[in-house]
């Protein structure tokens, strides 16, 4: 999980998509506090912040030496300050990764839309990734005046300006990070990382916790709770996708109190939830492993440990897990998830528990897993002998970790 910050010009004017002729002196945060949303981040358990250092208004949070609408010409800091500046050295104080997002989009650059403006933007890529520390995520956005001619944007000549000055950053919209197709946190069920022609591509999941974008205080009653960032997280990092949610800052410079508030409600949900595997100290059984059979045992697929995991032996596509309780164990929620280093493999799967009538039961079943698979079940289940049964694979399958928890919230 990854969290949006949108902050901005129309932080102060309550628009959504500016039109870049908002006046300069209208940007003025009296308490702007960078370390403040790096906390809100950590506390929530973000891993990185991918900050918009520029929309498509064109209003630039750092003092661009290549266009008058800028920090520089604000009354905050008596127009010396630089946001992109303070968050990068919040973030990296905190350990934790630092993303931009650049609109190319820009609705106050008189060359836009001309080949001219490819150099501009390009120049403005430039400042920020040469100065301001090492940058994880570069973040195109896709959105462009509606009905307008194609603005002739050279984005492989973008990605190419990214990779030589950031070589080890990741680009959404490019050949890294694929957009999951809505704003709404909801991937599909069935959701491959791997296309093409074999590079490893996984989805995105953009998301904003309010109805729009941008902080709004008529929108402070319509944050969403953390009931429904929970519905966001199954439908997103629960269907092999990065979830990025946004917290946007408002004209204070602030994350809001109901923002923080629903937030970290969030993060005591999933802990509530995902803290305790009752299968952790089951037995585990398999239909076959592989020949190093101490490092693949199927014991690793529930032993909590990121570094292990079961392999089926080699030429097998198919198999099953099983594991055997002393007690039994009530449970609504099934996390699978595939040791995601040697790719994605397991195409078709079912859960089953054991019953002494009818034998063995599916519960759940799906076509895909990869990085982590959680499926909710509709009513909770109870039962000593669980097992996960790879039906289909495209490679030897292996699991990293089967869980089941209960939704006791």
């Amino acid at each position: 999980m990854y969290m949006f910050i949108h902050f901005g010009m129309n932080s102060f004017t309550g628009n959504e998509w500016g039109d870049g002729t908002d006046d300069p002196q209208l940007f003025n945060p009296s308490e702007l506090d960078a370390n403040q949303w790096v906390s809100v981040a950590k506390d929530v358990g973000f891993e990185g912040i991918i900050f918009t250092a520029k929309h498509h208004d064109g209003f630039s949070l750092w003092p661009s030496a290549l266009t008058d609408y800028s920090l520089a010409a604000s009354p905050w800091k008596g127009g010396g300050g630089d946001i992109v500046r303070e968050l990068a050295d919040a973030a990296l104080s905190a350990g934790m990764k630092f993303g931009i997002y650049l609109s190319p989009w820009d609705r106050h650059e008189p060359s836009y839309s001309t080949p001219e403006y490819n150099d501009f933007y390009d120049a403005q890529l430039v400042e920020l990734l040469s100065n301001y520390g090492d940058i994880f995520e570069l973040w195109f956005d896709g959105a462009r005046e509606p009905g307008l001619p194609d603005p002739g944007y050279d984005f492989q000549r973008w990605f190419n300006t990214v990779y030589q000055y950031q070589p080890n950053a990741l680009i959404f919209g490019g050949k890294d990070i694929r957009w999951v197709g809505n704003e709404d946190g909801i991937a599909p069920e069935e959701q491959w990382s791997v296309i093409g022609d074999g590079w490893w591509f996984p989805s995105e999941c953009d998301t904003p916790n309010r109805p729009g974008w941008f902080w709004r205080e008529s929108e402070d009653a319509r944050v969403l709770s953390g009931l429904e960032l929970l519905d966001i997280y199954f439908t997103s990092v629960g269907r092999n996708c990065v979830l990025l949610l946004n917290l946007p800052v408002n004209n204070k410079g602030l994350i809001s109190t109901p923002d923080i508030v629903a937030a970290q409600k969030f993060r005591q949900h999933l802990d509530t939830i995902f803290d305790d595997n009752l299968i952790i100290y089951g037995e585990a059984t398999a239909s076959t492993t592989g020949e190093d059979s101490t490092s693949w045992a199927p014991q690793n697929a529930i032993d909590a440990k990121g570094e292990t995991f079961w392999v089926a032996a080699d030429g097998e596509f198919s198999g099953w897990i099983e594991i055997a309780l002393e007690d039994s164990v009530t449970f609504d929620i099934i996390s699978i998830q595939e040791p995601i280093q040697y790719g994605q493999r397991i195409s078709e799967y079912d859960v089953q528990i054991w019953n002494e009538i009818e034998g063995w039961v599916s519960i759940s079943s799906g076509t895909t897993i990869g990085y982590k698979k959680l499926d909710r079940l509709s009513v909770p289940v109870a039962a000593k002998r669980i097992r996960l049964s790879i039906i289909d694979a495209v490679g030897v399958p292996a699991i990293q970790e089967f869980g089941l928890f209960y939704e006791d919230i």
